[in-house]
């Protein structure tokens, strides 16, 4: 095995590893708060998917770049390969998607209460269920196409048009049809990231005028206190920037590779790498800056 391959090896688990136990942890810590009642909050169960989805992200994604990187003799089959791919897309597409509704409804929420989004700012809470489970519908139905071309490695040697994952193998038989199915997830994620973008100036905005606002009354020398939705719509800024530029990064490098017919060992790796960081950071995000998190192992 050559250094380089070691050392990629013991990344990718080193990123499996604390990736999964943060958000098993960060699962654990919300459905504590949630079955013991104490201070439940709206976006808790937003939270809550998201910290599903993202297991399923760094597992299916991470566990079989492992295995790849250390060489191990066990290759996938055709069956794995599609379960694999398939999973990992859903995974994906659940934790763009409640990330985006997460942002948005926390911009629904903060806003002033003069403004138009008054009358949604009642009715969003009681749809935060419906919204979640619905984002998992939508990408257990349109990512199955994803399983129809993916191949295991030993089968895929006769087929020149394919690409190489490292672990598996995708193959290019109908490039129109990819071409429309591909153009179908890039809609979907321009419009989650762009709803994310759209809440973040929000916020951003709200939270400005609300300081200003606050300095005016109390003096310039006087810093009061955060409340408690100031301080998870910045832990929300905090973690729609880090996926913004994650995912504009392993965008780049997806599009850089997708002109290679045979990406670099380098290309596919560093992509695979960038991809599991955001499932990686979240759940540290959330439970570095929820109070209630650390009060856990105290009070309640």
């Amino acid at each position: 095995m050559a250094s380089s391959d070691l050392a990629i090896g013991v990344i990718f688990l080193s990123q499996t590893v604390v990736g999964f136990l943060g958000n098993f942890l960060l699962l654990y810590h919300y459905s504590f708060l949630y079955f013991t009642r104490c201070t439940l909050r709206s976006t808790d169960l937003i939270i809550k998917h998201l910290a599903v989805a993202n297991s399923l992200v760094i597992l299916f994604k991470g566990v079989p770049q492992t295995m790849a990187a250390f060489l191990l003799k066990h290759s996938l089959s055709d069956i794995e390969c599609k379960l694999v791919f398939y999973v990992h897309r859903v995974g994906r597409g659940v934790s763009m998607g409640n990330t985006c509704l997460l942002s948005v409804f926390q911009a629904i929420t903060i806003s002033s209460r003069d403004s138009r989004w008054t009358e949604l700012k009642l009715q969003t809470p009681k749809y935060i269920g419906l919204f979640s489970i619905l984002c998992w519908v939508l990408n257990m139905l349109v990512n199955i196409c994803v399983s129809m071309h993916m191949i295991g490695k030993q089968n895929s040697k006769n087929n020149t048009a394919k690409v190489d994952y490292g672990y598996c193998s995708g193959t290019v038989n109908n490039r129109t049809a990819l071409s429309l199915y591909n153009s179908l997830l890039l809609f979907y994620d321009i419009l989650c990231v762009g709803l994310m973008i759209w809440a973040s100036g929000s916020m951003a905005f709200t939270l400005y005028r609300h300081k200003q606002q606050v300095q005016h009354i109390h003096g310039t020398n006087l810093s009061p206190r955060s409340s408690p939705e100031s301080r998870i719509t910045q832990s929300i800024l905090v973690l729609v920037s880090s996926f913004v530029s994650f995912f504009t990064l392993s965008s780049i490098l997806s599009l850089y590779s997708s002109f290679f017919h045979k990406p670099s060992w380098w290309l596919v790796n560093t992509s695979a790498l960038i991809t599991s960081c955001f499932p990686t950071v979240s759940p540290f995000i959330f439970m570095s800056r929820d109070p209630r998190i650390s009060r856990i192992n105290y009070a309640c």
